[in-house]
């Protein structure tokens, strides 16, 4: 029987190579989710606190359904519900069509409306830190009301949003193990399958917890990176 090297090594013995590929898969859903729930929950923060009670109501309602459901059952919503949704519309125009919807497209749609909503509620907190008189200063030197959030309220926005956008992300590359449940070949499904066949199951999954920890150290040291940065920026103005 193969030495635990022997399977955690390249080749056709090993399995290292698809547990890279795994990681590979983690690693993009995560960055691709991650600008959509970045934009989808600054838009969400700004219908929180407009106002017009129509918006408000409307992003009350998301943030209460997507903070109060499960990952794991949002994702089987998106991923079975919008094949579903999919398929009766394309049969519209043709009763024969069949709809596969992607895994990868599925996850990073149900992890960016979870990651959104709970990002709409940092950036609504980093609104809220910020005093009125700045608007008040940006309009009163002949800033419109765009200019005013792009040059006077989106850096201090960014720089206070920070730290809680940074722990979302780490949540966020956490939660992908999520979609190896509708059949995503991430981490942990080919740790999970090399377990299976292998039948070295504590190895392979303390090998995955060794790959999430490391991208967690990856990921705080790039936090850091631009934290320094933003403090950087802030002090040359």
């Amino acid at each position: 029987m193969p030495g635990a090297w022997t399977l955690l090594s390249w080749g056709p013995e090993g399995w290292l190579d698809d547990i890279a590929y795994g990681v590979f898969v983690t690693v993009s859903l995560a960055l691709a989710t991650l600008p959509v729930g970045l934009a989808v929950g600054f838009l969400v923060a700004l219908a929180k606190q407009s106002s017009e009670p129509s918006l408000r109501l409307a992003g009350n309602v998301y943030t209460t359904i997507f903070r109060g459901l499960p990952e794991l059952l949002t994702l089987f919503l998106v991923y079975f519900g919008g094949q579903i949704g999919l398929q009766k519309l394309f049969q519209l125009f043709d009763p024969g069509a069949t709809v596969d919807v992607s895994a990868f497209v599925a996850g990073m749609i149900a992890l960016g409306v979870v990651f959104s909503s709970y990002a709409s509620e940092v950036f609504l907190s980093a609104f809220k830190a910020i005093p009125s008189g700045q608007y008040e200063g940006g309009h009163a030197i002949g800033l419109t009301n765009w200019q005013t959030m792009r040059l006077v309220v989106l850096p201090q926005l960014i720089r206070i949003a920070l730290p809680g956008l940074a722990n979302l992300w780490l949540i966020l590359l956490k939660d992908t193990a999520l979609v190896s449940a509708i059949g995503l070949s991430d981490i942990l499904r080919q740790t999970s399958i090399a377990a299976r066949v292998t039948k070295h199951a504590f190895l392979f999954f303390g090998f995955a917890t060794l790959v999430y920890l490391v991208l967690s150290v990856i990921s705080s040291f790039g936090i850091r990176a631009i934290e320094r940065s933003v403090d950087n920026r802030d002090m040359r103005r």
